[in-house]
């Protein structure tokens, strides 16, 4: 159970256009939301947005959920990490992930194999950077710092920069059991996704055993406010669709082995195969009821007050509300959320 539930905010990636949501950021900031989130998949990215909130905030914190390690060195995101951390003031958590071999070999050209050991290899050169103890290197075979070949004049070095903080929170974006039991081992907080409450412990009990105290469970979850719950639902249902059906390889989708953890493995089959067939709209309709309502707070504000209670009885630490853009309803979260 939490007792002190945090409420941040998840802005998430470009849809088609660009979106400057900085009047929505500062209204988050001035109503005391902790947090505002980012994230990337294959068009906008996740940390030129956070730069710009930064600059025009100076309260709220700026996380990414999350940075795709393919996209980027350890060391190239680790440089992104202290500067964007520099310039805001020691506001920044750094989320990573290592997404799916559709978008990790489809789109940024890398291998995909041995995710967890890659996760591992990248967090760590990204701490030594941070640290600036020793010069930099990489002894694993997923990320060999300096690079084996070549001319062979590379040599370990240290960042020109000292870095404001050399404890930058990072935090692992993490689906299944291993990945996310090796967040709790070397990462200071898990960002999950299509999380239900009353499922963490039946899931992940054993995967979050070892977490230190002040490990930091930040959920994102969809968020609509309205007396229409049935419009709530069909909004709900559309990341639930993209997800089991457009974000994943047929043959392998993480994603849809996740809401299959929850109990709808046969939904999700049927959603993906309408989805691939490019029958779009009868995949968001399969998705269950159940489901979009269990992985999101949807309908009238009394409704999502009620139902706050079951991420409070849950281990979440955080919940990232998504889809919100109006002051107004932001400030009726945070009264119900917080108060």
């Amino acid at each position: 159970m939490t007792n002190d539930l945090k409420l941040g905010m998840t802005v998430g990636y470009w849809q088609k256009h660009p979106e400057d949501l900085t009047d929505t950021v500062q209204a988050a900031e001035s109503l005391g939301y902790d947090s505002v989130f980012t994230a990337e998949a294959y068009g906008s990215d996740a940390l030129t947005p956070l730069a710009w909130f930064g600059a025009r905030t100076s309260k709220i914190k700026l996380g990414t959920a999350v940075t795709q390690m393919s996209a980027r060195t350890p060391t190239a995101t680790a440089m992104h990490a202290l500067t964007l951390d520099g310039l805001s003031g020691g506001r920044l958590i750094l989320g990573v992930g290592v997404s799916g071999p559709q978008v990790v070999e489809g789109w940024y050209g890398q291998p995909f194999g041995k995710p967890l050991a890659r996760t591992r290899e990248y967090i760590d050169i990204m701490r030594q950077v941070w640290a600036r103890e020793n010069p930099v290197t990489g002894t694993g075979p997923h990320h060999p710092i300096p690079y084996p070949g070549g001319t062979g004049l590379g040599k370990p070095l240290k960042s020109i920069v000292h870095p404001r903080r050399a404890d930058i929170p990072v935090y692992l974006g993490a689906e299944g059991p291993k990945n996310v039991a090796l967040a709790a081992e070397i990462a200071d907080g898990w960002i999950p996704f299509f999380l239900d409450p009353t499922l963490v412990d039946q899931i992940y009990g054993p995967s979050l055993a070892g977490r230190p105290a002040n490990f930091d469970i930040a959920a994102p979850v969809t968020t609509v406010v309205t007396d229409d719950l049935d419009s709530a639902l069909t909004i709900a249902k559309l990341p639930l669709a993209l997800y089991m059906g457009g974000m994943g390889a047929r043959e392998r989708n993480f994603h849809l082995d996740l809401i299959g953890r929850l109990g709808y493995a046969d939904a999700a089959q049927k959603v993906q195969e309408l989805f691939l067939a490019g029958r779009k709209e009868e995949a968001v309709r399969a998705v269950p009821d159940e489901l979009a309502d269990a992985t999101s707070l949807l309908g009238p504000i009394e409704r999502i007050k009620e139902r706050i209670q079951l991420w409070r009885d849950s281990p979440i630490t955080t919940i990232l509300i998504g889809g919100v853009r109006d002051e107004p309803t932001l400030r009726a979260l945070r009264d119900v959320i917080l108060g």
